[in-house]
């Protein structure tokens, strides 16, 4: 192990501050119901432009964004989390056009069973300064499993959806960060994931933790967790983060 932390001495929280490819190695096989990952996209980097307040500015999210070659760290990573997740458990990887296609192609590779691709579409998407492209609004998530057996709250699914069959097509508004981190992902989408996709007591793990959303609500909705996080500084936010939620039950 690089580094672990274990200030949170709650059996159903665990949160490992290293490398998540090293760090998996030490959880037991088939032992997680429910993986939700937002891995690098590897966006980052001097080729790479992004627009703050109002301009044109680097894209230049951490050295944690910036890989040498995605394909190969995506598999590493993807063939970690798979031999930790359970025969019925699912995986849900959030990603853009810069990594999507590359996880597409791992998860066929490993025989993995592609269940849906669900489209985050976010109504309030910053616009562009440049004038030669659409504007980015979109992020696809993987719903994936090892098998056609596989836990999905169909029931509970519809009823959030005001008694509808619920659809790939997810509009959700990006929000306020909580955080400082660049990439933080709302807490109302992990609620609809980990709501659809795990039942109480089950076992969440994030091996790209961030700043602790999905422990976050993963805790609020009485499951365990474990979150991997590999930059000190995400891992402190995430674990206060984390430490001051409260359990209780949204629906």
């Amino acid at each position: 192990m690089k580094e672990y932390s274990g200030k949170i001495r709650r059996a159903n929280i665990k949160l490992f501050c290293g490398d998540a490819i090293e760090l998996l190695k030490y959880i037991k096989p088939k032992s997680i119901d429910l993986i939700f990952a937002d891995p690098p996209y590897n966006l980052s980097g001097k080729n790479f432009l992004t627009c703050k307040s109002g301009r044109i500015a680097k894209c230049d999210k951490g050295s944690w964004d910036q890989l040498s070659n995605i394909e190969e760290f995506n598999m590493k990573w993807i063939k970690a989390v798979i031999r930790v997740l359970k025969d019925d458990g699912t995986i849900w990887i959030s990603g853009t056009l810069h990594n999507h296609p590359s996880i597409g192609v791992i998860l066929k590779k490993l025989d993995l069973w592609i269940i849906n691709d669900v489209i985050w579409f976010k109504p309030n998407a910053p616009p562009l300064r440049i004038t030669n492209r659409f504007v980015p609004s979109t992020e696809l998530i993987w719903v994936a499993s090892k098998s056609k057996k596989y836990n999905f709250n169909y029931k509970l699914a519809k009823s959030i959806n005001n008694g509808k069959q619920m659809r790939n097509m997810w509009i959700l508004s990006a929000g306020r960060h909580k955080t400082s981190h660049p990439t933080e992902k709302p807490e109302k989408l992990l609620e609809k994931i980990i709501l659809i996709g795990s039942n109480k007591d089950d076992t969440i793990l994030d091996p790209f933790m961030g700043s602790g959303t999905t422990g976050v609500v993963a805790k609020r909705l009485k499951r365990k967790f474990i979150g991997i996080e590999i930059d000190k500084g995400y891992f402190d936010i995430a674990e206060k983060r984390i430490k001051n939620t409260s359990e209780f039950l949204l629906i």
